[in-house]
């Protein structure tokens, strides 16, 4: 029901009201960022300024602070400055180039400083987490935990794509989290020590790795640095896992396990119904695997009808929702999610992996959003 508040001021009453009050308030936070913005600016410049100044202290810390803010999506500021900002150097055509990534592929022997680090964690390190979570998972869950932790270090160490590893202990876990962001600073810290330079085009996996490894300096030296991170990585992460017992996957209660078990199919088949679909085209018929984790991943989120709108990145689901308490976290886990994250009350996303525009087109087709 409709209520009035500014008595017969009729314009300003009912539906119009939270127009004017939104107009309102945005100017108000106009102000305030405005004003405060130069502060914030000059801030990230000496703190940019400072990186780059401090050598392999300097490298450590922004490794530690590019892991720390991803969560956020802030770690995008420093790696803006870093890599395509930072520096200067005339290419062989004479053309003056900025940023480390830039720079590097133009030849300047002293770039790479803020790239050659993500090497041995990326490759290396987080595949050695996923095999610490796989065997730290309960032994009946093994067999599925194992598929899903194969595809992702298989994933994160050919194309250094790590975020579907990483959302699968970021928030249920951030002690961890945290381990693995000093660990991006040690790693940082090293091969800078050492005077190895290396560059990406898209992330630090295996195929930039041989894609650009001439072009780099010492550059073998990342691999026996690698093994040593993947050791690291796999006696941490299990044992910090087993001491602490913490909710990695496979290795949830029995109640949340049920509960993933029997909420995705119930909905599954609800929405399946709902398009005329026959029990043979339902999960564990004949449907494809990316139809069977679009109608998971659509009762997971309350139903087709609370879903507004369907997008994606490299390996997420970005979705707009009409109520984002309506989605059941664990029941997108078991079909598939490796983390899911609730931006607001109608904005989620849902960590799926390299696959992810597969699964978006599935969910497109089934609801036509």
């Amino acid at each position: 029901m409709t209520k009035k508040i500014f008595g017969n001021q009729e314009f300003l009453d009912g539906k119009h009201v939270a127009i004017i009050i939104n107009a309102v308030l945005t100017l108000l936070l106009v102000v305030i960022f405005g004003a405060a913005w130069p502060t914030i600016q000059n801030g990230l410049d000496a703190l940019n300024g400072w990186i780059t100044s401090a050598g392999a202290f300097g490298s450590a810390i922004y490794g530690i602070l590019n892991r720390a803010l991803i969560p956020t999506g802030l770690h995008h500021v420093l790696n803006t400055y870093l890599w395509f900002g930072y520096g200067d150097f005339v290419d062989a055509a004479g053309q003056m180039v900025h940023g480390d990534i830039n720079r590097f592929f133009a030849g300047d022997p002293t770039a790479g400083t803020f790239q050659v680090g993500f090497f041995p964690v990326m490759m290396f390190g987080l595949p050695g987490a996923a095999f610490a979570m796989y065997l730290a998972a309960k032994k009946k869950n093994r067999a599925e935990v194992g598929g899903m932790m194969l595809s992702l270090a298989v994933t994160a160490f050919l194309t250094g794509i790590t975020e579907p590893i990483e959302f699968t202990f970021m928030f249920i876990a951030p002690f961890l989290y945290a381990i693995h962001a000093i660990l991006m600073g040690v790693s940082m810290f090293v091969t800078n020590l050492l005077g190895i330079k290396l560059g990406f085009t898209f992330s630090a996996g295996a195929i930039d790795f041989v894609l650009n490894f001439t072009k780099g300096h010492n550059a073998w030296q990342l691999i026996p640095i690698g093994l040593v991170f993947a050791v690291i990585y796999f006696v941490l992460f299990y044992f910090i896992i087993k001491k602490f017992n913490l909710k990695t996957p496979g290795r949830e209660d029995e109640t949340e396990e049920s509960l993933a078990m029997e909420m995705p199919n119930a909905e599954v088949q609800e929405s399946a119904a709902s398009l005329g679909a026959t029990e043979a085209d339902l999960p564990n018929g004949k449907v494809d695997k990316y139809e069977q984790m679009a109608r998971g991943y659509l009762g997971g989120l309350g139903g087709e009808d609370n879903l507004v709108k369907v997008d994606n990145c490299t390996t997420r689901l970005r979705l707009q929702v009409k109520d984002a308490d309506l989605m059941n976290e664990a029941a997108l886990k078991k079909s598939g999610a490796r983390g899911v994250v609730k931006i607001n009350k109608e904005n989620v996303q849902i960590i799926v992996g390299a696959d992810v525009e597969f699964v978006a087109d599935k969910m497109r087709d089934i609801t036509g959003k």
